[in-house]
């Protein structure tokens, strides 16, 4: 891998300088979090070595596309839980969804 997972935590945090995450109160430490998931980044990307530069990208795409998903699956889940309104934003996305889901 041409990244250690002690650069790629680093770019996570200049990532979150833009878009912080909200650790809230899991009882765990947010350096210990991104260490654990640049480790398993790096060995997920370090076992992709095989792959073509193609497969590379098709696979880090569909992982991104999935973990996005799941954001916002979550984060939706959490403003229905404690009865926050969506944002007008997030409506007009789910609204769409529905309208592709019927036709």
């Amino acid at each position: 891998m041409s990244i250690t997972p002690q650069e790629l935590e680093l770019l996570m945090q200049e990532v979150e300088k833009e878009d912080p995450i909200d650790f809230a109160d899991l009882p765990f430490e947010e350096h210990d979090l991104r260490g654990l998931i640049s480790n398993h980044l790096c060995e997920m990307a370090d076992a992709m070595e095989s792959f073509s530069d193609e497969d590379k990208h098709l696979t880090l795409l569909a992982v991104a596309a999935k973990l996005v998903l799941e954001n916002m699956v979550l984060n939706i889940q959490l403003l229905r839980r404690h009865g926050v309104p969506l944002s007008e934003t997030t409506e007009a996305l789910l609204q769409r969804l529905r309208k592709t889901g019927e036709d």
